[in-house]
């Protein structure tokens, strides 16, 4: 019991965090107004910035499963493949909502993508930083060859 409510209280915490600091990048960027009238549907602008997103969801995922589990299922190597994964996955992701906010004209509802943009864009950065990481620790826990 005591243990599910610490999760579920980190969970909005981190969910919290979450919105601060996606709310954050939309103010440096100057779009956070939202438009006058909302545009319904996916346009292309959200089909990019959700492609970046989904990039930093998998580099966010695999970067933390190989932070967790250096030494996975895979052998000793799926450590540092999954933190190279993430390594990949979240600069690209970073790259991509950037340019999905330099390009965007207006803010959310205006079918630009630029929320999209600013969670691939916060959560690109995440997956960096745990690739980081768990290279870090896969090099660490990386058993010594023997020379014979």
């Amino acid at each position: 019991m005591k243990r599910t409510l610490v999760l579920i209280l980190a969970a909005l915490a981190s969910a919290a965090t979450f919105g601060g600091l996606v709310h954050a990048v939309l103010v440096v960027a100057h779009l956070s107004e939202p438009s006058a009238t909302a545009v319904r549907g996916l346009t292309l602008q959200r089909l990019w910035a959700s492609t970046g997103l989904l990039w930093a969801l998998v580099g966010v995922v695999i970067g933390g499963l190989a932070l967790a589990r250096p030494n996975g299922r895979f052998g000793t190597a799926s450590g540092r493949v999954g933190a190279t994964v993430a390594l990949v996955a979240g600069p690209i992701a970073l790259v991509n909502g950037a340019l999905v906010l330099a390009f965007a004209r207006g803010g959310p509802g205006t079918g630009n993508g630029v929320v999209g943009g600013a969670a691939g864009v916060v959560l690109g950065l995440i997956a960096a930083v745990l690739g980081g990481l768990a290279l870090a620790g896969a090099r660490r826990v990386a058993p010594a060859r023997e020379t014979t």
